[in-house]
């Protein structure tokens, strides 16, 4: 009997065959994380409001920590791996908005439940935004320039989508985070402000996801060598770039993967009012700036997308990884603003939205340095050091302002 051939064997039935001895569609470590992710939200649910009750040791509140922070930065490689998945079988850039969603939809619920919570926490929407856009677009794509280059040199990416990206970047941060402190409100939108700038900024967000998914998809596809982007004929005939799982295996692996990554983003949305008390406990008990906050919330959420992007561009696919860190603060401005707003307005707070003349100024130099390093046809391991230096920079205002 003929062999079959790698090349003609459809993708699904490659990815998920039927007889036994191939390897499972759900790894039994994938099992034991959601059973232990599952565990610690049920311990917390039973025990935590006994165990984090006033007066918190710092004994208990730093094993609570580590407990919590493990177990949510566990479940967030999770949601990765899974989204990950799925990400391969509909191909960009819907793969890329999959994972992307899955990981802000994490932050938000982190942020919702600090808001939602004990004390005066009206400021962590708006350090988890600049948190986010620091990491994300400095230290993140400061790393991709330099280890991409570092094995493939120079790289090619998509000029169009990439402009897309920053434009959206400059109009949200700009409306979000530097007009609130030139309206009069101290930093802060008007209740009616509020509801106008969650309204329009959510549907600028979801025209920019429809264009993106729909007639200007080619924007955010790797072109072909030599060429900065996908002529629009060229959308239509590439088929390997296409959502397209065909038959029951693909429909099944997909449903079996989005159930999992639903599972295993649960056990954070029910840990993360734990977590909200310890941090703030903590932030108060050292004495850190209250902007930590918001720094630590970017590092559980986006730690996994992190690496993601980094192996992006060291195999060579600068446009994946360009679409994951551009693309994530995008989506994290995108939804987040809507979501702090509505939120401010549901509970009566004023949200400070407004950054501080200092953080206005690094949001400047961020914006404008990404613009430089994404207005060729190549990347640049110079540009990657001057981004990873202001990520520096960032570090060092923040804990010695």
């Amino acid at each position: 009997m003929p062999k079959p051939n790698p090349r003609t064997t459809p993708r699904s039935a490659a990815a998920h065959p039927a007889h036994p001895g191939q390897p499972r569609l759900v790894a039994p470590s994938t099992w034991a994380l959601l059973a232990g992710a599952w565990l610690v939200a049920g311990l917390f649910i039973a025990f935590g409001s006994t165990w984090l009750a006033a007066p918190l040791t710092t004994g208990v509140a730093a094993g609570a920590f580590g407990l919590l922070f493990a177990t949510i930065l566990a479940a967030s490689f999770g949601v990765v791996h899974e989204a990950d998945h799925l990400a391969q079988q509909l191909g960009e850039p819907y793969g890329t908005l999959v994972l992307t969603l899955s990981i802000v939809s994490i932050e938000v619920i982190l942020i919702a439940s600090v808001l939602l919570g004990p004390g005066d926490s009206s400021a962590i929407g708006r350090d988890s935004i600049f948190a986010v856009m620091m990491i994300i677009m400095n230290l993140v794509i400061g790393i991709c320039l330099v280890a991409g280059s570092a094995r493939h040199g120079d790289q090619e990416y998509n000029a169009q989508g990439a402009t897309a990206y920053l434009g959206m970047i400059v109009l949200l941060t700009g409306t979000a985070l530097v007009l609130p402190n030139h309206l009069g409100g101290a930093g802060a939108f008007s209740t009616p402000q509020a509801l106008g700038m969650a309204a329009l900024t959510a549907c600028l967000y979801a025209a920019f996801l429809w264009l993106q998914m729909r007639s200007h998809r080619r924007y955010f596809i790797q072109p072909a060598a030599g060429s900065m982007a996908v002529p629009a004929a060229a959308q239509r005939t590439r088929g390997g770039e296409t959502a397209a799982m065909p038959g029951p295996a693909g429909r099944r692996a997909m449903a079996v993967r989005s159930a999992v990554l639903l599972a295993l983003v649960l056990p954070i949305v029910l840990l993360a009012h734990y977590l909200a008390i310890v941090t703030d406990y903590g932030i108060a008990a050292a004495g850190a700036p209250a902007a930590v906050g918001g720094v630590l919330i970017a590092i559980i959420v986006f730690t996994p997308e992190s690496i993601t992007a980094v192996r992006a561009a060291m195999g060579n696919e600068m446009q994946r990884a360009i679409n994951l860190c551009l693309g994530a603060f995008v989506s994290t401005v995108g939804l987040t603003v809507p979501a702090v707003l509505l939120i401010g307005v549901a509970t009566g707070q004023r949200m400070a939205m407004g950054l501080s003349g200092t953080e206005v100024v690094l949001l400047v130099l961020t914006v404008a340095l990404a613009v430089l390093s994404f207005n060729g046809q190549r990347t640049s391991p110079i540009q990657g050091l001057m981004h990873l230096t202001l990520f520096a920079v960032f570090g060092l205002v923040l804990f010695l302002p």
